[in-house]
């Protein structure tokens, strides 16, 4: 085992501000006034699962169907970006057939195990022993957890009006992430 506390705290917190859990507060909040209830631990553990199974056959799995980890970001990047303009528009772009709760789509994938969240597993993995990527993994997950779990009572502290100025202010954030995913990206593949 090849335990190192530096690359756990570098990698957990390049995590961090990749799920940027969070700036997606007012999303996860939106999402639970719209279905009733969030599934909690269900989100979390399909999370933590995608990236940890992400971390050892991510790159091979999008070799197998033909796709280049910057394809895989750009879309990501468009999925984000798409969350981001509900955010800052005040619009509903993501539909889906009448759920009954909120856990794997969209807060597992995309929101936390994201595009953006594995194409930094990748990244992380080409410079970091693997198990020093799944403890950073499960630390954020922790984090996640904390903050699902906390979603009501965080809405009565930021009270309505709190909540819309800074789902708008995430919202312009999670646009410059999405465009920076993008820009970075998109010049690999041409």
């Amino acid at each position: 085992m090849n335990f190192n506390l530096k690359e756990i705290a570098t990698a957990s917190m390049v995590l961090f501000a990749v799920i940027d859990i969070l700036g997606s507060i007012p999303i996860i909040i939106s999402l639970r006034n719209k279905v009733g209830h969030i599934q909690s631990e269900k989100a979390s553990v399909v999370a933590a699962c995608l990236m940890i199974a992400f971390l050892f056959v991510g790159e091979r799995i999008l070799n197998l169907i033909g796709i280049d980890v910057n394809s895989f970001a750009v879309a990501g990047a468009f999925v984000i970006f798409f969350l981001a303009l509900e955010m800052v528009l005040g619009i509903t772009l993501f539909k889906d057939e009448e759920p009954e709760s909120a856990s794997v789509v969209p807060i597992a994938f995309p929101l936390i195990a994201g595009a953006g969240t594995l194409t930094s597993i990748l990244a992380l993995r080409a410079e970091y022993y693997v198990e020093n990527i799944i403890v950073a993994i499960i630390i954020n997950i922790i984090f996640v957890y904390v903050v699902l779990k906390s979603s009501k009572k965080i809405e009565k502290i930021l009270s309505k009006n709190g909540l819309s100025v800074i789902r708008k202010v995430f919202g312009v954030i999670l646009l410059a992430i999405a465009v920076k995913l993008f820009a970075a990206n998109i010049n690999e593949l041409f």
